[in-house]
């Protein structure tokens, strides 16, 4: 049932999954009923790919699959050819700030740039020393010079005259300075001096705190901060397409934390910020980016906090007014997660029971008539109509498996018996608390 799965897939899936998080690779094998979701998406990449640039919003209820959503996403843009970055808001993370918190979001972006070749993130030396490469073979080209000459120290001013015109057609802003650190990573590179190459990658990542370290150690007039750290997104893609990648694509959850930025003056500035990104991408201003946020309802529609509460964003995201449940319109910014149907949910607690057999190279004595017991079992349950989530199904089908698996004796009729509903969702009061601020 499980083809071409790999066995570190098998085993971030079952890991993961058990932990309540999305596995980073190997989310494919376990996708069901989002084939439109999917189709529309491949439609905005090829888009992107042409040189346009997007925004879409993923929108769904605690636990309906909106992180899942962005996994895939970057299974199948990766796929295209793609850089991808995923972070998460978070209480110190966000798009607008005076005091760090945009450059930490910025260096978490960074951090996490992923290619085909590094799924898991971590790959901007490696872009960094491919587009290099790609400068110190243009340059022999350009000036005739022996591809086995051209690494000679005699011809080094050559090589950074020729990144510093390549990074200043690319930039717009900044990019002297950017230009200046990729030299310096050149520099590193080829000489093999790590602690040059280090502090490149600390300064391309806005991990330098004042202008005065950055221009010890680097020679450059500015650091990424909180004002700048867009520029700087927008300069990187650039430097990408220009290597031959499709695009950029950057992947933000969990925006239920701007929703939760107690004052509305910081709030509306991130909100602002959105603002921002969307018309730029929507108004041909940048070419070959393409941002996914992922949030709640109350983040999107709430009129006193959420998005909806700044008018130009609500006028730009409202609801295709003549979708509905069985009519959907997934070309419009804003795309609403539905709930997986029983039939989607037995398809995937089957697929898992496969991974995890695989996994463990086990056969756990679990029948396509158990899996719709537990179901029935789990969707009888009071509060399952209010408070069930896919996530807390698989959860607690896994948690079972393991049991079993470690247990064979055990009645598994009584561990369906057992189940119980919680409710996952944030602390109501806590969200009460934050509408009365």
């Amino acid at each position: 049932m499980i083809d071409n799965i790999k066995p570190k897939e098998a085993t971030s899936i079952i890991n993961s999954l058990v932990g309540g998080v999305v596995p980073k690779t190997g989310v494919q094998h376990i996708t069901v009923g989002r084939s439109e979701e999917i189709e529309a998406f491949v439609k905005a990449l090829e888009d992107v790919k042409n040189g346009h640039s997007m925004v879409k919003f993923w929108i769904g209820d605690f636990g309906s699959g909106k992180s899942f959503m962005l996994h895939l996403l970057n299974t199948v843009a990766l796929k295209q050819k793609f850089v991808v970055a995923n972070a998460d808001f978070t209480p110190d993370n966000r798009l607008y700030s005076n005091d760090g918190k945009s450059v930490l979001l910025y260096s978490a972006i960074i951090d996490n740039i992923s290619i085909q070749t590094k799924p898991e993130g971590g790959a901007l030396p490696t872009l960094m020393e491919k587009w290099i490469e790609q400068a110190i073979s243009k340059t022999a080209a350009e000036n005739q010079i022996p591809i086995t000459e051209i690494r000679n120290e005699k011809h080094f001013n050559l090589i950074q005259s020729n990144i510093m015109k390549s990074i200043n057609e690319l930039t717009d802003v900044g990019g002297f300075d950017f230009g200046t650190v990729v030299i310096k990573y050149y520099e590193g590179y080829i000489t093999d001096n790590e602690q040059l190459r280090r502090n490149a990658l600390k300064w391309l990542k806005g991990e330098y705190n004042t202008k005065t370290e950055a221009r010890q150690d680097l020679g450059v007039r500015e650091i990424i901060n909180d004002l700048n750290y867009y520029d700087m997104l927008k300069n990187f893609c650039k430097l990408f397409v220009s290597m031959g990648y499709s695009g950029f694509m950057i992947n933000l959850d969990e925006a239920i934390n701007l929703y939760k930025i107690s004052t509305s003056a910081m709030r509306e500035k991130n909100y602002e910020k959105i603002l921002t990104i969307y018309n730029d991408c929507f108004q041909g201003k940048i070419t070959n980016l393409f941002f996914n946020f992922a949030g709640t309802k109350e983040f999107l529609e709430n009129e006193r906090r959420g998005l909806f509460s700044y008018n130009a964003i609500k006028t730009r995201l409202e609801t295709n007014k003549f979708e509905t449940a069985e009519i959907r319109d997934f070309a419009q910014p804003v795309i609403r997660l539905m709930p997986l149907d029983h039939n989607e949910i037995f398809v995937l607690l089957k697929k898992l029971k496969a991974i995890f057999d695989f996994n463990y190279k086990t056969r756990i004595d679990i029948s396509d008539a158990d899996i719709q017991q537990f179901m029935e079992e789990i969707f009888n349950k009071p509060g399952a109509a209010e408070f069930l989530t896919p996530r807390e199904v698989i959860r607690d089908f896994l948690n079972i498996l393991n049991i079993l698996r470690q247990n064979p004796n055990v009645d598994k009729g009584k561990l369906f018996g057992d189940l119980e509903i919680s409710d996952e969702r944030p602390n109501e009061g806590t969200l009460n608390e934050i509408e009365e601020l």
